[in-house]
């Protein structure tokens, strides 16, 4: 059998691994001329993923079986266009696909099924009647775009008006949405569906870098220590979601908003969480999302069993940088051979640009810590933070340490 994996990011690492050990052959398209994922691919082409025509093409020329991602939105999208097209396997239909990617009709399903989540507007222009009711401060997004790209926070009128026209010339569709700001801690939840019964394999904090302007994960922290009803909301929440979008046998990931009290979700994708976030629910439930995102895509359906994490408390850590060009990480693997760290990742490839941090896409690496309590947790990070460097071509130090706050 032949694959074609879209996006060459790290999750895409761990998937094209799951495929070879599988005796199917690999091929890899990716925008960029280096991605990480590169060196484990059969074949590598600089393609964009977001382009149709273009990997129809490739796909119909190469006579592959089926098309296939992991962790990304976009390329998803683009896998279930293919996919129907060719006639080729794919676990989400297009039409299906194309919803959970769009924020404006997830919205209105959320709405209309009584999925709790904040008050919003969503159009090409800005509307004064849709909009004078919402209260400020604001966030303003593209409705199909991920890695925090264009997210906006917005306190008065004119800083709306100049996000909004940003996030709608992000958009491919010319579309921006706009809701209110929901105030507390923001939790991302991983949920494989099965035989439509939802499953939630893990939940996280997601922390976010100080900054009124933008939405930059720079650490994400297991367990989620909220309420008792809190986590049952979670698990009911999921489930109306599965119900809503008619997700049979599928993974989702839910990002919501919990003051202790009630949630609120933000969005969904079908589809787990990016960045390490399939190494942390294997680590958190025993669950490999990757794994099962190739047996959907081949027919089978994988059975949940979760399992008790692998320790109390488990946190990664992700890194940027200051503008540069990357060469080289110094300290990571003595700290992972010493056991300070369980491991570290790398997201950008030798000579990438490296421009600062404004998305979840700038992030250069991260690592993985975990302890069994909050002191050895913290004397880990200590360690890590003190040893760790980002090296550019001229040798010079380019990692944000002052990212690197205390734990």
């Amino acid at each position: 059998m032949k694959a074609l994996v879209l996006a060459g990011g790290y999750p895409q690492i761990a998937l094209i691994q799951e495929l070879k050990s599988r005796g199917i052959k690999v091929l890899l398209a990716d925008y960029y001329p280096a991605p990480v994922a590169k060196p484990f691919a059969d074949r590598f082409y600089q393609v964009s993923t977001l382009d149709v025509e273009a990997i129809t093409e490739l796909a119909k020329n190469e006579a592959v079986d089926f098309l296939i991602t992991a962790c990304t939105d976009q390329a998803l999208l683009t896998v279930a266009k293919v996919s129907e097209t060719l006639g080729l396997p794919c676990y989400l239909d297009y039409d299906t696909a194309l919803r959970v990617t769009n924020k404006s009709y997830m919205k209105d399903v959320f709405h209309r099924f009584g999925i709790p989540t904040a008050d919003y507007f969503v159009g090409a222009q800005l509307e004064e009647e849709r909009v004078a009711g919402l209260q400020y401060p604001c966030i303003v997004k593209p409705v199909d775009c991920n890695s925090s790209k264009g997210v906006a926070k917005v306190y008065d009128r004119q800083s709306l008006e100049q996000a909004f026209d940003n996030a709608v010339a992000l958009s491919r569709t010319g579309t921006a949405i706009v809701e209110e700001f929901v105030q507390g801690a923001e939790i991302t939840v991983d949920v494989q569906v099965e035989q439509g019964r939802a499953y939630v394999l893990s939940k996280a904090y997601s922390d976010k870098i100080p900054d009124d302007d933008k939405f930059v994960i720079y650490r994400t922290r297991f367990p989620v220590e909220e309420p008792e009803a809190i986590h049952d909301m979670i698990q009911d929440t999921a489930q109306k979601i599965a119900d809503a979008f008619g997700l049979h046998n599928s993974m989702m990931l839910i990002q919501l908003i919990s003051d202790g009290q009630r949630i609120r979700v933000l969005e969904f994708s079908a589809r787990t969480g990016g960045g390490v976030k399939h190494e942390l629910i294997k680590r958190v439930s025993g669950f490999d999302v990757i794994k099962a995102v190739v047996d959907l895509t081949l027919g089978q359906v994988p059975h949940v069993q979760v399992q008790p994490p692998e320790s109390k408390y488990i946190t990664n850590v992700f890194l940027y940088c200051r503008p540069g060009v990357f060469d080289r990480l110094v300290g990571f693997q003595e700290l992972k051979e010493q056991g300070v760290i369980t491991d570290y990742f790398l997201f950008k490839w030798q000579g990438a640009k490296m421009t600062g941090a404004a998305s979840s896409g700038d992030r250069i690496a991260g690592f993985t810590l975990q302890a069994e309590d909050l002191d050895t947790l913290r004397q880990k990070y200590d360690v890590v933070r003190k040893r760790i460097k980002v090296l550019d071509a001229q040798g010079q130090d380019i990692l944000r340490h002052d990212l690197l706050g205390e734990l």
